[in-house]
C-alpha cells in the first residue's frame, strides 16, 4: 500500500522533483527541463544528514524507505523541508516550513534568517532534534489534521508537553517567498496546506514512525 501511495505521489509532484543528471564533477543536478522554486538547494548536504538519518531509523524500529529533513540553516522564506527517499539517495518533494516566533510577534517573520531554538516551555521556540513522528490527529489549523511530535533528544523532550505537532497553515504558501519569511508560529512545524496533503499521505502509508529531523 506504502509503496502504491509513494509512486502516485511521484507522478503528482513530478515538476518539483531532482532528476539525476551527471553534472560537472558527477553529481546529481536539476534536470526536469523546468523551472524549478528549489533550485537552491544543496543535495550533498541533506544527502549527509541522510546518511546518519538512515542507522538512526534501521537501529530504532522507524521507517527506512523515508524521513523527513529540515535544514534550520536555510532562509526561512526558501525550501527547507524535504521529504528523504533513501532508496533513491535523494529528496522527492520539497516545501516551506515555519519556526517559532520566540519573542518577537506571532504570524510574523522577523527571524527569517535567525531563528532562536528552545526547548523551555512557553518559549514560542521551535526545537532542533530528531522527532518520532507519532498519532495522526484533528487540528485546528489547514487541512485540520495533525500529528503529535515525540522529542527524541534533550533539545526536544518537552515537544509533546509543549503541544508542538506537524500542521498545516493557511498563512504558509506553496512557493518560496524569498527574501520575506515564512509566518512564524509558537514552535510548530508547519507546512503549506498543499504540502500537508503530501505528507499526511505518505505517513498514513508507512506502517513504521517516520523520522523528523530538525537539524542546522
Amino acid at each position: 500500500m506504502f509503496t502504491r501511495i509513494f509512486n502516485s505521489l511521484i507522478l503528482l509532484f513530478l515538476p518539483f522533483y531532482i532528476g539525476c543528471g551527471a553534472g560537472a564533477a558527477g553529481e546529481s543536478t536539476y534536470s526536469t527541463g523546468l523551472e524549478t522554486p528549489f533550485r537552491h538547494i544543496d543535495v550533498q548536504h541533506f544527502r549527509q544528514q541522510a546518511r546518519l538519518a538512515k542507522p538512526f531509523c534501521a537501529r530504532e524500529g522507524m521507517n527506512t524507505r523515508i524521513c523527513l529533513l529540515a535544514d534550520m540553516n536555510i532562509h526561512s522564506g526558501k525550501a527547507r523541508l524535504v521529504v528523504w527517499d533513501f532508496s533513491k539517495d535523494t529528496f522527492v518533494v520539497a516545501g516551506l516550513v515555519s519556526h517559532g516566533c520566540g519573542a518577537g510577534p506571532w504570524g510574523k517573520d522577523r527571524s527569517r534568517e535567525r531563528p532562536v531554538f528552545s526547548n523551555r516551555p512557553d518559549s514560542h521556540c521551535s526545537s532542533l532534534g530528531k522527532y518520532k513522528v507519532g498519532k495522526r490527529g484533528y487540528g485546528e489549523w489547514g487541512i485540520h489534521v495533525n500529528y503529535l511530535l515525540h522529542g527524541l533528544e534533550p533539545t526536544n523532550s518537552n515537544a509533546l508537553a509543549r503541544q508542538v505537532v506537524l500542521h498545516g497553515w493557511d498563512a504558509i504558501p506553496d512557493q518560496e517567498v524569498y527574501p520575506d519569511g515564512t509566518p512564524e508560529g509558537w514552535g510548530c512545524p508547519a507546512v503549506s496546506n498543499a504540502y500537508m496533503t503530501t505528507l499526511d499521505s505518505l505517513l498514513r502509508g508507512s506502517k513504521r514512525p517516520v523520522l523528523l529531523w530538525l537539524y542546522r
